[in-house]
């Protein structure tokens, strides 16, 4: 696994890190593979210590491992019908025709391990195990759930997990909470119309270049059927926009590039606006280009994306807007790409279900690796 950054993005999950619990809580380095731009950790786990090559999945809602040749007298599984199960979301009983093992037990609580690279559920059991972070408090009785070798499609090179941080009672960070006794909150179930796991943003329009898109203001609100909205992804490498959203936002940044002198070239995919490089001056902040403002609720608030975040350079000649079309019938309507949100600084509130956010942290002079 080739990393191209240490410090690339940084989330602060309120309940895990904050000023006053900070050296009760748990940081984990930050990473970024070069060739799949996929954001993971590393940890350990068990009683041999087992490295763990997390990938960072900010809407999964729980963690699961490699457990192949996984080995430890701690490791338990959950048993089905159990309080724990009850608070995992168990779905039944699962078993197992092998050796018994960590990933093969008989009367488990059922997991359904979800590969959001290789578009697979794969039916599992839950299990608990220490989890250790190098120089930090171990995390006891640790939920989780293992997934077999084959499943591991999409994954950056080495990477052998994936650590959920959606808002339910056994993500990393509820978790760490939990036992740590942090301040937290969420939904400690879930039936059919429950609000969604996943962090979502109240964005209300889009500008570039200073100018508002026209778009239809249904695409930025969900409907009943739970379709629509702006939600925070660290899956998707690039912001992905409804294709009624992304066709405006392209041809209003090409203009607004075209009035600073910015030269249009040939696309290359996934991206449908792309430049030459020449035209385009450099700042601390990145390119020189439109800025992009997601305009939310109150008195001039908006979350602005800059040169660094906005463009993406393809070759040595070429740069492109780095948004992709969304098609015309997504679940929701804009998912902000983990590209948006490098050099970001982003505090995930879950008590008062707030976002603070300080856009670029280059325009400061700034980096999430100096902070």
């Amino acid at each position: 696994m080739a990393s191209s950054s240490h410090y690339s993005i940084l989330f602060v999950l309120a309940i895990l890190i904050s000023a006053s619990n900070a050296q009760n809580g748990l940081i984990l380095p930050l990473r970024k593979d070069a060739k799949t731009s996929q954001f993971y950790t590393t940890l350990e786990l068990g009683s041999n210590r087992a490295a763990l090559t997390p990938i960072i999945d900010l809407g999964a809602q729980f963690s699961w491992f490699q457990c192949d040749n996984y080995v430890s007298s701690t490791y338990s599984p959950i048993p089905c019908d159990s309080r724990k199960c009850e608070i995992a979301r168990g779905i039944g009983c699962v078993g197992c025709n092998g050796p018994v093992r960590p990933g093969c037990t008989n009367d488990t609580c059922g997991a359904s391990a979800w590969n959001p690279f290789q578009g697979v559920l794969v039916s599992e059991g839950f299990g608990e195990d220490t989890l250790y972070a190098k120089n930090q408090r171990p995390v006891s009785e640790y939920t989780f759930s293992c997934m077999e070798s084959r499943f591991m499609e999409g994954l950056a090179s080495g990477a052998n997990g994936l650590v959920g941080l959606a808002r339910t009672e056994i993500s990393l960070h509820k978790q760490v909470a939990n036992k740590f006794n942090l301040p937290d909150s969420t939904a400690p179930a879930f039936t059919v119309g429950d609000p969604s796991d996943e962090y979502f943003i109240d964005v209300k329009s889009i500008r570039v270049g200073g100018e508002t898109l026209s778009v239809k203001n249904s695409y930025f609100s969900i409907d009943k059927d739970g379709v629509g909205g702006t939600k925070i992804s660290t899956i998707q490498n690039f912001t992905a926009l409804h294709n009624s959203i992304y066709k405006p936002l392209t041809r209003a940044f090409t203009k607004a590039a075209s009035d600073m002198k910015i030269k249009s070239v040939a696309a290359v995919e996934p991206f449908r606006a792309c430049f030459s490089s020449d035209s385009i001056s450099r700042t601390p902040a990145g390119p020189s280009v439109p800025t992009i403002d997601l305009i939310l609720p109150g008195n001039d608030i908006y979350w602005r994306i800059s040169g660094a975040n906005s463009m993406v350079e393809v070759d040595e000649r070429r740069m492109c807007l780095a948004f992709v079309d969304g098609g015309s019938n997504p679940r929701t309507s804009v998912v902000i790409g983990a590209h948006q949100l490098e050099e970001n600084f982003l505090e995930f509130d879950l008590v008062s279900s707030q976002l603070k956010f300080s856009s670029s942290l280059l325009v400061q002079n700034q980096s999430c690796s100096r902070l």
